[in-house]
């Protein structure tokens, strides 16, 4: 485990809560541009007194509170082992590259701590001696691409001197080809006592690591796995954070679930390929991918029965028969060859999990819901629980404290992750930024209803206008590419300003050229409605055509709003619109210097019996239904 070892003397003696604000100014003084954060304190303090009363924190804490510092400078004093859930990757190495390496340097307390990713992130070295073997034939390495092969020549050198085998340590990106080649995935490899090289498994000595350590930052997919596995990932622990809480009930409903592809036939037929010489075998596997695509693709986006229709359900319990007997092919396989055994071995777990999976979805369980999600090109039977609240209940709340935070959280989150009111506790700590002062909530009122015919061409005058008072700095932000695709090809013909859409360049560098250039416009979709961060003047007007209700044919909450009957508007679409909304909102204010409009076009935040439901999940902005008043603003700003 990594570790920082100091003093004890930030910690010291005296109440909890002032060694707590000790312990946090000490850390932040040491900070390049340290500045007294009051929503900082505040949610640290929350944070403490919920670890020593064993109650539940829900807390939201605005963008640049610093409430990464305000759970872990508590935590590691209070001495609990901690796990920290994030829902990022991004965000998963950030802590334990910046944060924790940080709290080791000043925070004066001795602690450890791992970083624990789910198996397919890390270089597995059985797969590297067997792609380094010449004589393994079945690994069909003459059909590799000669780039693909000097990848993983490249892989195995540097498997050799890293110390994690960590993909995200890499300074390039191999393609995906490349790094199936040399890695395993949870459900297919056999676990460390079955394999030779378990002891030195990149992914083992990680876990191993977890198991020592006093805080584990794992992403949140994989605490799911832990809580579906019955708690068996993860080591024991009295604290859980789960940072980006927002996402949580998705997540869990992702990982408690289970999901058939195409796609993972198609894997399995190649895994059975390199220890079975049978093409017979092997191809009948991998026809069941053409097959459930053809089953499947005429329900893309459709919610099924309980028993699934004859359509599907045959041709899974044909499936479930070939699994059958790969499996019992691969069990009459002998050798004496090392690699060999660990190949068939993958090959025996991979089909078993997948027999399980297609059991569990022949079966029809009480309390789930079959859907048909993707495209007609890949889609994918899923199997989700209605619910989430009952296996979090049982697999976390009733063991261990737990404090969800983000920067914008549903109204509802607690219930619908299943936390019971008496045991919880919930606050909005607010956000450092002067929200009244520097930024104005615009909703053009005056327009018609977003499902009218007439919106479109009205919403794009209004785009126009404001726009130009902006002078470019805009991010207008749609429901659907549809939207974008439409309003761009208008703004391009109106306005001297670059404009720039998500489907010309990849995220990162869409965002830089938005960046670098304070005349450009950048039209998005809802991928960006989180996660883009542009302080400064480049960013001045955040535009955003109808307020993001999820949609009513989601076949997921469709049955989840047939569960509750008349609140569901109130307890799925209301407050997953307002979160969305909020994030999106979220995008202007990055700074305490940044000043800007955020303008929606959807009248109905302005009429609806609901829009104070939403308007309170906003930032506290100066409001104003006059785009007068908008124009002035801008231009005062962009002058």
């Amino acid at each position: 485990a990594q570790s920082g070892t100091r003093s004890m003397s930030a910690a010291g003696a005296g109440p909890p809560d002032i060694r707590t604000l000790s312990a946090l100014s000490t850390v932040t003084a040491a900070l390049d541009k340290s500045e007294e954060r009051p929503g900082q304190h505040e949610m640290a303090l929350l944070v403490e007194q919920a670890i020593l009363n064993k109650r539940h924190l829900v807390v939201q804490a605005g963008t640049v509170t610093g409430k990464t510092l305000a759970y872990l400078v508590p935590a590691l004093t209070s001495g609990s082992p901690v796990v920290i859930a994030t829902a990022t990757k991004a965000l998963q190495d950030q802590l334990a590259r910046k944060d924790l390496p940080f709290l080791a340097d000043h925070l004066g307390i001795d602690f450890d701590w791992a970083i624990l990713k789910g198996r397919s992130n890390y270089v597995c070295l059985q797969r590297l001696r067997e792609v380094a073997n010449p004589d393994q034939e079945q690994l069909d390495l003459d059909r590799i691409a000669v780039t693909t092969k000097a990848e993983i020549d490249k892989l195995a050198e540097w498997a050799g001197t890293s110390t994690t085998g960590d993909a995200a340590e890499l300074n390039w990106t191999p393609t995906d080809a490349a790094w199936r080649s040399v890695s395993v995935g949870s459900d297919e490899c056999p676990g460390a006592d079955r394999c030779p090289l378990g002891e030195p498994c990149f992914a083992e000595q990680a876990r191993r690591r977890a198991q020592a350590a006093d805080v584990v930052v794992v992403n949140t997919h994989l605490y799911g796995l832990h809580v579906a596995s019955e708690n068996a990932i993860l080591p024991d622990h009295e604290v859980v954070v789960f940072d980006e809480a927002h996402v949580l009930e998705d997540i869990m409903s992702d990982t408690v679930g289970i999901e058939i592809s195409p796609g993972r036939f198609v894997a399995l037929s190649s895994t059975i390929r390199r220890i079975l010489d049978d093409p017979k075998t092997t191809g009948s596997v991998a026809e069941i991918a053409e097959t459930l695509r053809d089953v499947l693709s005429p329900h893309v986006g459709e919610r099924l029965t309980t028993s699934l229709p004859d359509s599907i359900q045959e041709p899974l319990a044909a499936a479930r028969l070939t699994l059958g007997n790969a499996s019992d092919e691969l069990i009459a396989i002998e050798t004496n060859n090392e690699d060999a055994k660990q190949r068939r071995l993958r090959a025996q777990t991979m089909t078993g999990r997948l027999i399980q999976q297609l059991d569990i979805a022949v079966e029809g369980r009480e309390g789930y819901v079959a859907f048909v999600s993707g495209s007609s090109d890949s889609p994918r039977l899923e199997v989700a629980p209605l619910d989430v609240g009952p296996v979090m209940d049982e697999g976390v709340w009733k063991r261990r404290t737990a404090i969800l935070t983000s920067a914008t959280i549903p109204s509802s989150l607690a219930k619908r992750v299943g936390i019971a009111s008496d045991l919880v506790d919930a606050a909005d700590v607010g956000s450092p930024f002067d929200y009244e002062s520097n930024s104005m909530l615009y909703c053009a009122v005056h327009l018609p209803n977003p499902n009218a015919s007439e919106f479109r061409a009205r919403a794009n005058d209004e785009l126009e206008a404001l726009i130009k008072a902006a002078g470019g700095r805009t991010l207008a932000l749609f429901t659907s590419y549809r939207a974008m695709d439409e309003a761009a090809e208008e703004m391009r013909k109106r306005l001297t300003v670059p404009v720039l859409t998500q489907r010309e360049m990849p995220k990162t560098a869409l965002v830089k050229a938005f960046s670098d250039d304070e005349s450009t416009c950048l039209f998005a979709t809802a991928g960006l409605f989180q996660g883009v961060d542009v302080p400064g003047g480049t960013l001045s007007l955040v535009v955003i055509d109808r307020i993001p209700f999820p949609r009513p044919d989601d076949p997921l909450l469709s049955a989840r709003r047939d569960q509750l009957g008349r609140t569901a508007f109130s307890e799925i679409d209301i407050p997953r619109a307002s979160m969305m909304l909020a994030q999106a909102a979220g995008r202007l204010i990055r700074s305490s210097t940044d000043t800007g409009v955020v303008a929606v076009m959807d009248p109905r935040l302005g009429k609806a019996n609901y829009r104070w439901d939403i308007v309170r999940a906003l930032p506290p902005m100066k409001r104003t239904r006059h785009r007068s008043e908008v124009e002035n603003f801008l231009r005062r700003i962009t002058g």
